[in-house]
């Protein structure tokens, strides 16, 4: 879509189309489109990124609750949202055997348990075996540097939703 298009989109077709670039915050988008009009799609991103900065840490750690554990139950049981699933797919993690299914539902509880949050990355940018070793790395930050990292990580995931979402200048 071109910055053109998406800066005439009601808030509707707007929340409706880009609800999900940060996942399961349809809320963050909403409180963008006020914005308008944009000038390019990098401005929609610095506009998701200022609000998600603006927020208080446990507005950011309700952001990183809204992620779900990566091959965890919903990948399981099919109930990933689209996004989600294409990601984790790509990284392999519903390719995975029972073992290996296992030893990352683990590392995700113990992870979980430690930082009151799911462990966020970017699966599109990493396979099955970096992520459960990045996991495993991870366990060993501060909640605060684990916050941090999780938001950078939900920047990063937002980024790559929103480049499949709106065309480049050099495509409009």
């Amino acid at each position: 879509m071109d910055i053109e298009a998406i800066n005439s989109l009601s808030y509707e077709d707007f929340v409706s189309i880009f609800g999900n670039v940060v996942e399961r915050c349809p809320i963050i988008t909403a409180a963008v489109w006020s914005g308008r009009p944009f000038p390019s799609g990098a401005a929609i991103e610095a506009a998701i990124n200022a609000f998600i900065e603006a927020l208080p840490e446990s507005g950011k750690e309700g952001i990183l609750r809204c992620h779900p554990d990566l091959a965890g139950k919903d990948l399981q049981s099919g109930t990933l949202t689209p996004e989600s699933r294409e990601e984790q797919g790509a990284a392999g993690l519903d390719r995975m055997g029972a073992a290996e299914v296992s030893r990352l539902t683990c590392l995700n509880a113990e992870y979980k348990a430690r930082f009151g949050f799911p462990f966020v990355v970017c699966a599109r940018m990493n396979d099955r075996t970096s992520i459960a070793e990045q996991l495993r790395e991870r366990l060993g930050n501060t909640q605060a540097q684990e916050r941090a990292r999780g938001v950078e990580e939900v920047k990063e995931i937002c980024r790559l939703r929103l480049q499949r979402l709106v065309l480049s200048d050099a495509e409009a």
